[in-house]
């Protein structure tokens, strides 16, 4: 009977077709109806910001306080981008974000792949103390390091630059955390074989584990970037001068006391959103490959 079940794909008692476990296919449709409906109405409740930040860029503001709202696509795309532009410089603002963002994700990512193989790897005394500490910080709420690193900023000379915003945060405990996970799944001895073979330390960590370790570096990469690009408390404290401000700090200029172009910042968040959301779609599959492979040991 297995064998014909398998062959046939079909299930003699009710004549439905069979599923992996041998259940009729409307018992299993039946099942996870539930969570099918679950999930599409996650989905929707999550889409309808974006969908309504959409249709809100391409109005006027006056329009976004009718009854009943407006649910399609206006006319105004392009006067509503032609006046972000003119109030906040949108173009600048964003070459200053992409600048910092890439800059960060290079050096960050770079410090947590080349720490985070250190602790996978090495022996060493004090190791696990060392991991625990990374961890510690974090704990510590950022909003409790704002006055010394300001203080620090200060003292170095480096208010209203962009060295301020990228050096501080360049070790990053998370980072060297999810890199250190993913390296502990690295099989040893290629790295022996390596150093049998008389490749030092540098050229085994180039040629032989950063090829192999593509997953979990796309993860970090994609998770650094997205979190430099979104940063807003720091760079709003250490920048002054608005041709250096990044995305989030020049949209937060737009909300004034008396008056809010909320069409134009529908329109700035827009755009700044895009290159996250397409940066996610192109490496989404690295992205998750590299979280869950940094979940499987602890």
């Amino acid at each position: 009977m297995t064998t014909q079940l398998i062959t046939t794909g079909r299930d003699r008692r009710s004549g439905q077709p069979a599923g992996r476990s041998g259940e009729p296919l409307v018992r299993r449709i039946v099942l996870r109806a539930p969570v099918y409906a679950i999930l599409v109405v996650a989905s929707v409740l999550a889409l309808v910001p974006f969908l309504w930040m959409v249709i809100a860029s391409t109005h006027k503001t006056s329009d976004l306080f009718v009854t009943p709202l407006p649910l399609l696509p206006g006319g105004e795309f392009w006067q509503n981008l032609g006046r972000l532009q003119e109030s906040i410089g949108f173009g600048q603002v964003m070459l200053n974000s992409v600048l910092v963002a890439v800059v960060y994700t290079v050096f960050s990512s770079l410090i947590s792949i080349m720490c985070g193989y250190g602790l996978a790897t090495y022996r060493f005394r004090g190791r696990g103390v060392l991991l625990g500490a990374i961890l510690v910080t974090m704990m510590i709420p950022m909003q409790v390091l704002l006055v010394p690193l300001f203080q620090m900023m200060a003292s170095a000379g480096w208010i209203d630059s962009y060295q301020a915003l990228i050096v501080p945060f360049l070790a990053n405990a998370f980072g060297i955390f999810l890199m250190r996970q993913g390296f502990l799944d690295f099989p040893a001895t290629l790295i022996e074989a390596a150093r049998i073979d008389g490749a030092g330390e540098l050229r085994t960590f180039y040629r032989i584990v950063l090829p192999v370790a593509r997953p979990q570096i796309a993860a970090l990469v994609i998770y650094t970037f997205i979190s430099q690009w979104n940063s807003f408390i720091w760079p709003l404290l250490m920048l002054n001068s608005e041709d250096r401000y990044t995305v989030p700090v020049a949209l937060n200029t737009m909300i004034g006391l008396s008056r809010v172009d909320y069409s134009g910042l529908m329109l700035g968040s827009l755009l700044a959103t895009l290159p996250l959301f397409v940066l996610f779609l192109v490496f989404q599959k690295q992205f998750v490959a590299g979280l869950l492979g940094g979940a499987v040991k602890g």
